[in-house]
């Protein structure tokens, strides 16, 4: 397992609790009093996948820090079965001071490098999320050609890998083409509001559903959570045009202007975070 340098220590107010790895950069930030509400505005973006596979059995999630993604989607999702994969012992150690469920049936943290626990896995979740950050970064071993492979053989039929990269634009580009090498060129891009963050949906054989199902999704789920998911969506089709090889599924998606006037989401860290 790769050598974790960094230690992971916690600021502490009257109303929040902050994870840092350095003295610069927000992994994880946590509401006392909704300890299950996501605080980063990336986090948000990143849950869209719901708007494409709004019933997953099994949610893997790479990163663990404060724990709100894990929190999140155990809270949202009480049927689908979490497993956090953390490589820091340190971090998993401040999962009662972050709120964070015990082990059961439906959720699990397990200690491990991402890179060797995806490396035998075959179809084992319907949906990855991909936030495993350090003090530096996105790690190098988590933003190769082989590891998208990995996650490609990990996901079912359907299934999404949610990434989120932070970086310049030629990081960025690397990252898109290869994960385009990886799941055939089906790659959505959402840029998270109010931060540097891009997210990629990456999808595996996704089914196309009529985009007035996908509107009424998001708008049921904008009331399930209060998140814009309209917005996201709006988001998502902009990217949608050259997906599927020139075929855009989601091209007849007219702009609203309910879209223009939500407000932006507050993202309330540096861009370089892990959730």
């Amino acid at each position: 397992m790769k050598f974790v340098s960094y230690q992971p220590y916690v600021v502490e107010t009257e109303t929040s609790k902050t994870l840092y790895f350095d003295s610069i950069h927000v992994q994880s930030a946590m509401s006392k009093g909704d300890p299950n509400e996501l605080r980063l505005g990336y986090t948000h973006v990143m849950m869209s996948f719901l708007l494409l596979h709004p019933e997953p059995l099994d949610i893997l999630i790479v990163g663990l820090g404060g724990g709100s993604l894990s929190k999140y989607c155990h809270h949202l999702l009480p049927n689908a079965r979490i497993t956090t994969v953390e490589i820091s012992r340190d971090v998993i150690g401040l999962r009662d001071i972050f709120c964070i469920p015990q082990d059961n049936d439906f959720f699990k943290i397990v200690h491990a490098n991402a890179v060797d626990y995806l490396h035998d896995k075959m179809q084992i979740a319907d949906v990855i999320l991909l936030d495993g950050y350090d003090e530096i970064g996105l790690p190098k071993e988590l933003r190769t050609a082989g590891f998208y492979a990995n996650c490609h053989k990990a996901l079912r039929k359907g299934g999404i890998l949610v990434a989120n990269i932070h970086g310049d634009n030629v990081r960025i580009d690397t990252c898109n083409r290869r994960m385009k090498q990886v799941f055939d060129g089906e790659v959505l891009w959402a840029n998270a509001i109010l931060s540097g963050n891009q997210i990629a949906f990456a999808l595996k054989q996704v089914s196309r559903q009529p985009l007035e199902v996908l509107k009424q999704r998001a708008h049921n789920l904008r009331q399930q959570t209060t998140l814009p998911f309209p917005r996201f969506l709006d988001l998502m089709w902009d990217s949608a045009r050259s997906v599927s090889n020139g075929y855009n599924w989601l091209e007849e998606l007219p702009k609203s202007p309910e879209f223009d006037q939500l407000e932006d989401i507050p993202d309330m860290g540096c861009s370089t975070i892990s959730i």
